[in-house]
């Protein structure tokens, strides 16, 4: 069962109230389409489904309130070195694995990379406030379709 537009408006206010937000139509819209969307959505992505319903809402918008979520805990951002922005509503740590031919970003779990040590502070006084890590290497996708030499690992 679907929750009721009311239920997902008074649950969204709820959460901009607890992270200090207004809660816009504008802002909720986004939200709603960025909850509906899979994986980690590039700013772009989310203009593109947002404009459907929110013709008005220009881009710079969409980057400026993906940016407040981002700064204020609700959405958290990936890796800056994939090549764009980009964010996910997983709130349950976890890492990811980049494909370095198509860019495709998918989920690892914790559990999947063994047991890691609890880090709060790094050599030279770095304060550790999260830390993510990224497996890159070529997708199922990307090695099926790659030429066999592709495919091999060098030796």
């Amino acid at each position: 069962m679907q929750p009721s537009p009311t239920s997902t408006a008074r649950s969204f206010r709820e959460l901009c109230a607890e992270h200090g937000l207004a809660a816009t139509h504008q802002r909720q819209v986004l939200y709603e389409v960025m909850q509906a969307m899979p994986g980690h959505p590039s700013p772009e992505e989310v203009y593109a489904r947002v404009k459907r319903r929110v013709p008005a809402i220009s881009l710079a918008t969409v980057y400026k309130n993906i940016h407040l979520f981002v700064e204020t805990g609700v959405l958290k951002q990936l890796s800056m070195h994939h090549g764009s922005l980009r964010v996910e509503m997983n709130s349950v740590h976890h890492h990811h694995m980049v494909c370095s031919h198509c860019k495709a970003i998918a989920d690892v779990e914790e559990k999947d990379l063994g047991t890691l040590p609890e880090l709060n502070e790094l050599p030279g006084g770095f304060q550790v406030e999260r830390y993510s890590i990224d497996v890159i290497g070529i997708c199922a996708a990307c090695r099926k379709s790659a030429p066999r030499a592709r495919r091999q690992k060098p030796s």
